[in-house]
């Protein structure tokens, strides 16, 4: 019982220093020497004798009640419930004052759920106008939480946890969570669906509903975030040139795998987020120096480079990269320099305070395919997808999607192997097939996840078959060059993808210029480059977006935004092939091109600059 010992042994001090007694008593020199003594033992962590002296001031004293309690407490800390019992069975409740009485039943409740008297602590935490101090409001709540999940109620457990969430941090915060979440998947999905169903949008407890639905294998819709504003907003006031938002740590560290498996992606990921750091220089920004940590792709280096950072000085940590290095670090008792980890961890966790997630997630682009048809008016759709891990979550998450906004899923196909005909998956999908009548179709479309080559092959056998609907497709399809050649096959499909490899995010450097000179800029890893750039440009900005929803960083990889639990979250720009080439569909993502990450300034009204370079470790 963590969180409830952690109160009780800040509160049991404050009040042994208070020397909280009731206002009628008298205290002789005596009993003033041998209280102070006791509350010294107290300080001192050496619950058991505190106790014992508390037990000798019950019957010496003028307040055997109240030194009755300090000492049922001080067993309590001690780890010693059951040496606590009698002394509980002994106090007068009406020679109790001030918090004194609501003491009591937390000893009371906390006893009975020890004993399997569930009912019973149940009715001490909850009883109508029960008041408790700050300080005993997480134990209590802790223990109501308890009571009512031994009793069975499952949903009043969990949102009694969802109380306590905005008063945790750190471990604390990110056991609650888990608790809440595995709570939730108890009561089954048909119930948390039922449930999901009649609330409002607004209701605190959906977004909980939806991480358990999540965790039990249930693709959620999850519709693109709401964009309302920009970080980095001037702040009004004469000659002023702070921009809101903005709080650039001294020092940061970037962990990513330089040796092993992945470091061609390590390297395009520290490439991207140098070149940011170097344009950054163009507005002034205040640069502090970066060191970089080998993770080596491993949890036990992501582990080791994470504490190396923090024994360097690190004020921020951006990565590791892998969700088993994600998850190694999350598994810590505590994170003590706040993190931007650039994966999502194995198990679905939640991240806690201090801690937010940044990846490109296949579920994200296909939640927004799904978005973009809906709002195309279609409302039937066919997915074919490969089998590969990526396109097998941006199906589900297409599916839960589009249905949630009213869609219809007619069929669903995968590719698998190396097979090179799909006339048979096709063909079972019975998707309609042109009959010249061009608009007999208009409300149906095709969603697709796989990699270019299998593209190729599946749309000329789509218009054998006489199958002329609209294509839809995740950013997987396009290489991230222009081959008119090959991607002829390709004509008229729609994708959704960085808006920096189409220069339609203004502020950004053009990507034809440094992609001219930087190889980890050009083709597929140019989407890991545009990651690492915006893993720089979110360094001043992850408090706000996390406390400010609605606010966004226009960023290389999307438009990026966080919820409420730190995970950045990508709005892509969307792209059609015409002529072989990939093109944007709409053209500038932003109305105002002023630069979003102009620094504050001093009192003299110059910009506050660091000449620090970039160094490596």
């Amino acid at each position: 019982m963590r969180l409830t010992r952690a109160a009780g042994v800040a509160l049991l001090v404050s009040l042994a220093l208070s020397g909280c007694v009731p206002p009628a008593a008298q205290k002789s020199p005596a009993e003033i020497a041998a209280s102070q003594q006791a509350d010294t033992l107290i300080q001192q962590g050496k619950f058991d004798e505190a106790a014992q002296a508390y037990l000798a001031l019950a019957q010496t004293g003028g307040n055997r009640d109240h030194y009755q309690l300090l000492a049922a407490e001080a067993y309590r800390q001690e780890g010693q419930l059951d040496r606590a019992a009698p002394l509980l069975d002994g106090i007068r409740r009406q020679r109790l004052t001030g918090d004194e009485p609501s003491r009591l039943d937390l000893l009371q409740a906390e006893l009975a759920l020890k004993q399997h008297n569930a009912p019973r602590a149940l009715q001490l935490t909850t009883q109508p106008n029960i008041s408790v101090p700050p300080a005993l409001q997480l134990r209590l709540l802790e223990l109501r939480s308890q009571s009512m999940q031994q009793t069975g109620d499952l949903w009043g457990a969990a949102r009694t946890r969802v109380e306590m969430d905005g008063q945790l941090s750190g471990l604390d915060q990110a056991q609650n969570r888990k608790q809440i979440v595995s709570l939730l998947t108890q009561l089954g999905v048909e119930p948390l669906k039922q449930r999901a169903a009649a609330m409002q949008p607004s209701d605190r407890m959906l977004v909980w509903i939806n991480e358990a639905l999540t965790q039990l294998g249930v693709a959620v819709a999850h519709p693109a975030p709401a964009l309302e504003q920009e970080v980095g907003t001037m702040m009004p006031g004469e000659g002023a040139n702070v921009r809101e938002g903005f709080k650039m740590p001294a020092h940061v560290a970037l962990l990513l795998p330089t040796s092993g498996n992945l470091a061609s992606a390590g390297t395009a990921i520290r490439e991207g987020f140098f070149a940011a750091y170097a344009d950054s220089s163009r507005n002034h920004v205040p640069r502090p120096p970066v060191r970089v940590y080998d993770s080596a792709g491993t949890t036990a280096g992501a582990i080791k480079a994470y504490q190396q950072a923090v024994s360097d000085g690190a004020q921020l940590i951006i990565g590791p990269l892998t969700r088993g290095e994600v998850s190694a670090l999350f598994g810590l008792p505590q994170l003590p320099v706040p993190l931007l980890a650039l994966n999502h961890p194995d198990d679905k966790s939640l991240p806690a305070s201090g801690v937010s997630e940044f990846g490109l997630l296949p579920e994200t682009e296909g939640a927004q395919a799904a978005d973009h048809m809906a709002e195309g008016g279609i409302v039937n759709a066919f997915v074919i997808v490969s089998s590969d891990d990526f396109a097998q979550r941006a199906a589900k998450s297409f599916k839960a999607e589009f249905e949630a906004r009213g869609g219809k899923v007619a069929g669903m196909g995968n590719l698998t192997g190396t097979g090179v005909n799909f006339a048979s998956t096709i063909s079972g999908l019975g998707m309609p097939t042109d009959n010249g009548d061009a608009s007999a179709n208009k409300d149906s479309g095709i969603f697709i996840s796989m990699r270019p080559q299998q593209a190729r092959l599946l749309l000329p056998q789509l218009k054998l078959a006489r199958v002329n609907l609209p294509v839809y497709g995740t950013s997987h399809i396009y290489a991230g060059v222009d081959d008119a050649g090959a991607n002829r096959d390709l004509e008229g499909v729609e994708f959704c993808d960085s808006p920096w490899l189409f220069d339609v995010q203004p502020g950004l450097p053009n990507h034809g210029d440094i992609a001219a000179q930087l190889p980890a800029a050009r083709g597929t890893s140019a989407r890991l480059f545009a990651f690492g750039m915006d893993a720089w440009d979110l360094a001043p900005y992850i408090d706000w977006l996390r406390a400010h929803p609605g606010s966004y960083l226009p960023g290389a990889s999307g438009q990026l935004t966080s919820d409420q639990f730190g995970r950045i979250r990508r709005v892509l720009v969307w792209a059609k092939f015409q002529d072989g080439l990939a093109r944007p569909l709409n053209g500038s993502l932003q109305m105002d091109t002023a630069p979003a990450m102009a620094p504050p300034t001093d009192a003299s009204g110059s910009p506050q600059l660091q000449t620090e370079q970039p160094t490596s470790h």
